[in-house]
């Protein structure tokens, strides 16, 4: 049974991600290497654990939220697409059936709002996790006059929670953001596609998608 060890330890797998990290850089992007994906595929393994899933789906969720941004290395455009098909091209040679790695590439090539939709729970879980990551540690520019507006809009975020209640059935996002940096409203300019992508993963999972910012329920 290959484990979300094992993906880590793979040398492919690091050298796609330390590729796809230093285009965004030239790009301009956010952080998309060690930090962000080791938080998806954590909150990702942690939302269908918390379900009750089992511990073969819950594996699955984490390693696809281990690999699922490794398409940077080939292009930002179609990055989904494109990491999809690697990762299934490195989990069939480490070993990976057929049937866990389809799982795996679904997953990853939905996880894009331009093209995707949860489609089975682990890519729901995958969009959740992924999408729930706005932080200011994910902002690599030092010169806040370079900020471009997802720089300003990370960076005002100071505190991100993602939590379910599963007697409830709800999953909450509960962000901090300091209005000093940019008001809560250009948060909703950039991440109203994603919050209505994470809202539909959540109706797949059967929850309720809540989003606090700043103590005040605004969905």
């Amino acid at each position: 049974m290959i484990t979300l060890e094992d993906v880590k330890k793979n040398q492919e797998v690091e050298e796609l991600i330390v590729a796809g990290q230093r285009q965004l850089d030239i790009l301009g992007y956010t952080e998309h290497a060690h930090r962000h994906i080791e938080i998806v595929s954590k909150r990702a393994g942690d939302i269908l654990r918390t379900l009750g899933y089992d511990d073969n789906r819950v594996r699955l969720a984490e390693i696809a939220g281990y690999l699922h941004d490794i398409g940077n290395s080939v292009n930002r455009e179609d990055h989904a697409h494109t990491g999809a098909i690697l990762a299934r091209s490195i989990l069939k040679d480490m070993g990976m059936g057929i049937k866990d790695r389809t799982e795996i590439m679904m997953a990853i090539g939905n996880h894009d709002e331009a093209s995707g939709t949860a489609v089975s729970d682990i890519s729901a879980a995958i969009i959740l996790a992924d999408k729930s990551d706005a932080h200011r540690s994910r902002v690599s520019k030092t010169n806040m006059s370079l900020f471009d507006k997802h720089d300003r809009v990370n960076y005002a975020v100071t505190d991100a929670k993602l939590e379910i209640n599963k007697e409830q059935k709800k999953i909450k996002l509960d962000l901090t953001i300091d209005t000093k940096v940019c008001p809560v409203l250009d948060y909703f300019e950039i991440f109203m596609d994603r919050t209505m992508m994470s809202k539909y993963a959540a109706k797949y999972l059967g929850l309720w998608f809540e989003l606090i910012i700043n103590d005040t329920n605004l969905l």
